[in-house]
């Protein structure tokens, strides 16, 4: 097996080095060791120690009431479970701090394996009265075996423990710290996959906070999930066509009935990596990757969303969602421009040879140009049908110019563009307009590479470098990020105003830019109003431009000069107008991340 995984390893690296070259190859290699180590340091950091183990078992839950008795059903299916795994893993429930639980064991291994099973867990079972352990007439598959655990539950919460895996000491005592101070219905954790021991770490998955558009495109909440089992007299038990991915089918239902979802940032689940599992490769398992697929579609047709559910190729399990266009809406595309000829033509022939939805109009903001070849340009475009050059004659404020273009601008729907811009995709509108159109989101954002074929914008992040950065930035285009997250469209706090669309409805609520920001973070601004709706942003890799960075304005710096002091300003404002929510921490961006870097990198420990 370590063979076969260093010729495949090596192979990935030569394919690496004749698509993106050697220096980057180095460079993914170099940031893979230094996962790994700070991966390892966090696990260790993450161990409890015995003055911990001590306090928590003597927590008082009784000042919660009713909730502080709460027990937990771990539902376990086995089936011809390696028996050393199954030691390890009953130890690490008895391990738990808080001992109100019942450990329920559904087995449906074959008659061989089984003899050994009953035999580990009679050991257990002589002293431990909270072990409960039924055999099952055949193997019925994974969700009508974990149905058959679930109906000897006597708890108030399900806690789905899969039966080579392994709990943190600390797992039920988080859990119930949730579901007492926040009335949680649903708590999920990050995790952590590892081979052998622990400390041999794989990968770790450190999560954000729930994320509708995340889940639809993967199921990115997975281990370890815990929730009230009340719950399961709405959604039904768990549904055997979905064998494989029955956890995020379940998950899917659950969200729909339930808002009460909570994230513990925190590793509470070890992911055992092995031959026969799904976390050593998903890609091996097409039928996980199919009823994955089925899951999120019958999700959305339960909730009344006409749309197509697609596989993201060469990333198992991660889908692409393809929402029908209720209505070819009129769409305006606003172009603050000063100068910069070839730039603007070029942002401009691209928007027009390229995009494939044509029910567009595009307003050029003319601000203060003084290069005689920019008023020929305008000569020319103006001879266009939908092509408008509206006069700013004020100094350049970002914020005001495109609050003094929407009362031009005749759409529904508002594309802030940037001058410096290329389109790559062809469908680059209808991706954005595709979510745009969803009551339940506010703007949405696109995927934006330098020339060099690297990211420069994948979302935006709050906190990074004191206010806010671009995540996976300087990374290859066709890298996946983070556990995939630079490939398939999910909810973020924000997004750059560089290329964004918001609709008119939405823009009109919030009464525009705020034009206190001329600058910098205008656009973050933008989006964090527009959550304070209630509304989700939407990044979408799928729409796709390149973006000739800040080459008409410069970029901002902390010098002394009139332009570092509007900077310092506005870093300032920032501060005070969004104080908590940089205090509080990005609910897209987990605690553990560091906030120096914004490449998804582990924090200090």
């Amino acid at each position: 097996m370590r063979l076969n995984k260093l010729r495949s390893y090596t192979h990935k690296l030569i394919e690496c080095a004749k698509n993106d070259g050697v220096k980057y190859t180095l460079k993914k290699i170099r940031r893979k060791i230094k996962n790994k180590r700070d991966y390892t340091k966090y696990i260790k950091a993450n161990l409890l120690n015995e003055l911990e183990a001590e306090q928590q078992r003597k927590f008082d839950f009784s000042r919660y009431g009713n909730k502080g008795t709460t027990k937990f059903s771990i539902i376990v299916p086995l089936y011809n479970t390696n028996v050393i795994f199954l030691r390890q893993l009953i130890e690490s429930v008895q391990a738990q701090t808080y001992i109100n639980w019942e450990l329920c064991f559904a087995d449906g291994s074959n008659i061989e394996n089984r003899k050994e099973i009953e035999k580990i867990v009679a050991e257990f079972t002589k002293n431990d009265a909270r072990i409960k352990y039924k055999k099952l007439d055949k193997n019925a598959g994974i969700s009508c075996n974990t149905n058959a655990a679930i109906g000897m539950a006597n708890g108030e919460y399900l806690v789905m423990l899969d039966h080579d895996d392994l709990l943190h000491p600390s797992a039920l005592y988080e859990n119930l710290l949730m579901i007492c101070e926040k009335d949680a219905e649903v708590i999920y954790s990050d995790e952590m996959t590892f081979e052998n021991t622990i400390l041999n770490v794989s990968s770790i998955h450190f999560k954000p906070d729930f994320a509708i558009d995340n889940l639809r495109a993967n199921n990115y909440i997975c281990h370890l999930m815990v929730y009230k089992k009340s719950l399961l007299e709405k959604v039904g038990m768990y549904d055997s066509k979905f064998d494989g991915s029955q956890d995020h089918d379940m998950i899917l239902r659950l969200c729909e009935v339930t808002n009460k979802i909570e994230h513990i940032s925190r590793v509470l689940y070890y992911w055992r990596s092995h031959v026969d599992s799904v976390a050593s490769d998903t890609a091996a398992k097409p039928y996980v990757i199919e009823a994955g697929r089925g899951a999120v579609d019958k999700h959305l047709i339960r909730c009344g969303i006409k749309a197509k559910v697609e596989f993201l190729e060469k990333y198992p399990a991660t889908y692409r969602i393809k929402y029908k266009i209720l209505e070819e809406a009129l769409v305006s595309i606003i172009i603050p421009n000063m100068n910069h000829k070839e730039d603007l033509q070029k942002c401009i022939e691209s928007i027009q040879k390229k995009s494939s939805y044509k029910n567009y109009e595009i307003l050029v903001i003319e601000n203060n140009s003084t290069e005689e070849n920019i008023f020929e340009y305008y000569r020319e475009l103006q001879a266009l049908v939908n092509v408008r050059i509206i006069k700013w004659e004020d100094k350049f404020n970002y914020s005001a110019i495109n609050n003094y273009a929407v009362n031009f601008a005749k759409g529904q729907y508002y594309i802030f563009l940037n001058n410096d811009v290329e389109v790559i995709s062809q469908n680059w509108i209808e991706e954005m307009l595709m979510y745009a159109q969803r009551k339940d989101v506010g703007a949405v954002g696109a995927k934006l590479y330098y020339p060099n074929n690297t990211i420069q914008h994948a979302g935006v992040i709050l906190g990074i470098n004191g206010i806010a950065g671009h995540v996976h930035k300087n990374w290859n285009r066709n890298e996946s990020g983070y556990m995939n997250r630079a490939v398939y469209a999910q909810n973020l706090s924000a997004v750059t105003g560089a290329c964004m669309m918001v609709s008119k409805e939405v823009f009109e609520q919030i009464k525009g830019f705020d034009e206190q920001f001329a600058v910098a973070f205008n656009d973050v601004d933008l989006c964090l109003r527009i959550r304070k709706l209630s509304k989700l942003i939407v990044w979408n890799p799928c729409a796709e431009l390149y973006h000739f960075e800040s080459k008409s304005r410069g970029y901002d710096s902390l010098d002394n000069s009139a332009q570092g002091k509007r900077f310092v300003k506005e870093i300032q404002l920032f501060k005070e107008k969004w104080g908590k929510q940089l205090m509080n921490g990005d609910p897209y961006y987990n605690r553990n991340f560091t906030k120096k870097y914004e490449d998804f990198s582990v924090g200090d420990i």
